[in-house]
This record gives structure tokens, sequence and C-alpha cells, in this order.
């Protein structure tokens, strides 16, 4: 028969195994057992979204030399570079649409619609016998890319439990560097045994001309379809859903990832997080709360800073950037495929660092070394310092993006936004992120013929910089609190 405890026993002054012991009972009560496997499965179909945005914004670069000799093009720069930026005009649409109807309809519905999008688009652009035909089905594709760009990192960080929510929302940015990387490798396998010595019209009139370049778009085809079917397979952000007034579906999907006394916690907090009005309707009113609108401000100003830290110049010139660097155009081929690699393996320690050291510290760490390395490679080109040493400048910047600024932004971006305005709040983000990436690709040509290499290097080094100084006084560090700890930091 056991001892009756009294209630007011006072644990501090028992024997220290007795309290060691206590605790270790207190914590495994509390400590939720979460399921993985459920967790890193619908994490894995959202991510998908970033596999296709990856592939799709990638793959029309090795399909250029193609397409623009089958659709006559050659002499219409105009309509070269609005082929080559259509996507661009239906990723803001995207964005847009995910903004005015992410939080009507939730998360999983638009990456449903994203998937069709994708899949509608690779099948189009691939049959496309017009070229008005092919610029409205890559505008499909960038529709989708507008909504899953914004929506699988949103919807990965609203599901995961917040010690480990950076790894897997960094999953995302894993997935769409796997995507750029697969573009890269489908290309050149498509187009690998091209003679060296084709004229443009022996291409245009070959296979290569006629139909090889129809495969790299169509390729995506095969998982697009896989991420529309697999998306009808997971559940809704719990999240949505409360906020929607079905609190209970909510509950029982917290559940299957941490068990009940996770669930329980969970809907309790996100539901302190809501007023009654706000549950079940949406009020865009919401953004102009200063409170609410500091948090826009800091999560547009992250999204710019991605694109404008002069790491896309790179993607987008590389050609032009190697080439000045004194490399023949068979290595430059080579040199870009070696950037896509580099970003594959750093994007693995983003994964491995960013719920180890936290969110600040990366971002510091990526805006001040970019803004060395920038620093550096100006200098390199100012002084006709060219070659072998500037390739590896330009891949030790891809590597420091490739951990910090690339997928500690789209964690971020989940993470800041409280949950009454998730949804639009990302959209405006995500919008900033589309209208700062077009503008970087029509300025730069401008900013290198008026300021050459050394100056562009210089400028972008100069936005690294103020990107630092922002960090370090505006943003706050998110790691291991729940999103509705960062909305009570952040707003109340």
């Amino acid at each position: 028969m056991p001892l009756p405890y009294p209630e007011e026993t006072d644990l501090s002054a028992a024997p220290m195994d007795l309290r060691s012991l206590g605790s270790s009972l207190s914590q495994a009560r509390t400590t939720p057992s979460y399921r993985m496997g459920f967790i890193w499965s619908i994490c894995f179909v959202a991510a998908m979204g970033g596999l296709l945005f990856g592939y799709d914004w990638v793959v029309i670069g090795g399909a250029k030399s193609f397409f623009i000799r089958f659709y006559g093009l050659e002499n219409h720069a105009a309509l070269v570079g609005w082929a080559m930026s259509s996507a661009l005009v239906g990723c803001m649409i995207g964005a847009i649409l995910s903004g005015l109807l992410s939080d009507r309809f939730g998360r999983k519905r638009l990456l449903i619609g994203s998937g069709l999008f994708f899949l509608v688009s690779a099948i189009g652009t691939a049959m496309a016998g017009s070229f008005n035909a092919f610029v409205w089905y890559r505008l499909l594709g960038g529709i989708g890319i507008g909504l899953a760009s914004g929506l699988s990192p949103m919807y990965i960080g609203e599901v995961t439990p917040a010690e480990m929510r950076g790894r897997f929302v960094s999953l995302n940015q894993l997935t769409i560097v796997i995507g750029m990387v697969l573009a890269q490798v489908v290309n050149r396998a498509v187009a690998r045994n091209m003679p060296a010595d084709f004229t443009d019209q022996q291409i245009l009139h070959s296979w290569y001309g006629q139909v090889a370049w129809r495969w790299m778009f169509g390729a995506e085809a095969i998982p697009a379809a896989a991420f529309l079917v697999m998306m009808f397979l997971v559940p809704e952000s719990p999240r949505w859903l409360v906020k929607s007034g079905r609190s209970d579906i909510a509950e029982q999907i917290l559940n299957r990832i941490g068990g009940a006394a996770y669930g329980q916690r969970e809907i309790a907090e996100i539901r302190r997080t809501l007023s009654q009005e706000q549950i079940g309707h949406i009020q865009f009113r919401d953004l102009l709360d200063p409170r609410l609108t500091r948090v826009v401000v800091i999560g547009v100003v992250l999204a710019a800073l991605q694109q404008w830290c002069g790491i896309n110049v790179v993607f987008y010139y590389a050609e032009d950037v190697f080439k000045a660097a004194g490399y023949s155009v068979s290595s430059i081929m080579l040199n870009i495929v070696y950037t896509g690699l580099i970003m594959l393996v750093f994007t693995f320690v983003a994964i491995h660092t960013v719920d180890r050291l936290g969110r600040k510290p990366l971002m510091l760490t990526g805006t001040a070394g970019l803004a060395v390395l920038y620093a550096v490679i100006g200098a390199s080109f100012l002084f006709g310092s060219t070659g072998l040493h500037v390739l590896l400048l330009v891949l030790a910047a891809i590597a420091f993006y490739a951990f910090t600024l690339a997928p500690i932004t789209w964690v971020l971006l989940a993470e800041l936004f409280p949950n009454r305005i998730r949804g639009a709040a990302m959209a405006i983000s995500v919008f900033t992120l589309w209208v700062t990436c077009w503008a970087l690709a029509q300025a730069f040509p401008l900013i290198n013929q008026h300021l050459g290499t050394t100056g562009s290097f210089w400028i972008f080094g100069a936005i690294c910089l103020a990107g630092f100084v922002y960090v370090l006084r505006v943003l706050p560090e998110t790691r291991g609190k729940s999103l509705e700890q960062i909305e009570r930091e952040l707003v109340d």
C-alpha cells in the first residue's frame, strides 16, 4: 500500500535525486511525442511546390537558343525579353491571388490549384504551336510559381512544431534548388549530342530545333502531376482551420502531429491570438493596424533584400559574368552547373544550422559575407585580375547565399506574420519579392552598362551592407518559438 504524499510537501527540500526524478516525470508528461513520419510526409508533399518553382524558373534558360529560332525571334529583342519575363508577370498575379484567396479558401486548395497550373503549363508550353500560345502557357506556369512560392513555406511553417520549424521550412528551399539542378540536368541531357558546329538554320530544321526543346518543358509534367495528386492526401493547415471556425478538425490534425496534449495546447494558443470576430471572417483592414503594418514592412524588406542582394545577377547573367572573367563558352556552361551544385550542398548546411544557430545570426552572416565578397570581386575586375580565383569568389558568394538569405528569408516569412493576417501579409511579401526580381532583371543591364562589372558588384555589396544594419537593428530572433509566441512578442 503506497504511503500518502501530502500536497503541501515542498520538493525543494527533497534530496537532489528525488527532485530530478520529479522534473523528469513532469517533462515526460508535457513533451510531445511527435509522429515524424507524418510530419516529414506532409512537408515533403508541400515542398514539391518548391521543386516545380525551381524547375519552371530555370528550364527556359536552356531552351532559349532553340525556341527563339523556332518562333523566328532572332531579330526581335523585345519579344525575346517578353518570352523570358512572361512567367514573372504570372508570378505577380499568383502572389496577388494567394493574398486574396488563401485566407478565405485555405492553403491546401490553392496549392492544389498551383499544381494544376504547373501541369497545364508544362504540357501546353511543350505543345505550343505559336509564340502567343507559348507565352500564355508560360504565364500560367508563373501563376503556379506565384502561388507555390508563398504557400508552400507558409503551409510547412503552420504545421510543424516550433523547435523544428526552421529545418522543415528550409526543406522548401532545398526542393527549389533540386528543381533548378534537375532543369539544368534535363536541358543538358536533351541537347548534349547536338553537333557544336551547327549553324542557326541547321539547328532550326533539326530534331533539336523542332522537338528536343519541347521535352525540356514537357518533363515538368511528371512531378507536376505527382504534386497535384499528393496534395489531395495532405491535411489542411490547422491554423487556418481554427481561424475558419473548424477547431475540431484542426485539433485532430494536431493530435496526429504530436498527440492529444500537444493538440489541446496548440489549439488554446492559436485561439488566444484570434478574437471572436476574427474567427470565420477575413478582415483586410487589419493590415492597416500600425502594430501589424510594422511586421509586414519587415517581411517586405526581407523579400526585397533576398532579390537585391545581387546573387540573382550570377544566375541571370552568368554567361556575362564568367565571360568577363576570361572563360570560354564551354567552360561557362560547366561553371553554371557548378553554381547549382554549390546551392544544393550549402542548402543542407542551412537545414542543419537554422534551428541550432538561429535566424538572425545566419542573416547577419549572409549579408556581411556577401558584402565582403562583392567588394573583392569588384576589385578583381577593376584591376583586370580574372580567372580561377574570380570563379571561386563567385562560388563562395553563392555558398553564403545558399545557407543564409535564400532559405532563411522563407523561414522568416513563414514565421513573422500573425495568424489573422498571415495569408495576406505573406502574399504582399511574395509580391514584393517578384516585383523586385523583375526590377532587377530590367535594371541590371543598365547598371552594368553605366557602372561596369566592378561598379555593379560594389552597388550590390552596398545593398548587402545596408541589409546587415537593418537585420541587426530590426529583425527579431524567432528560433524555437511558437508562431503564437512570436505574434505576442511582435504585436501585443
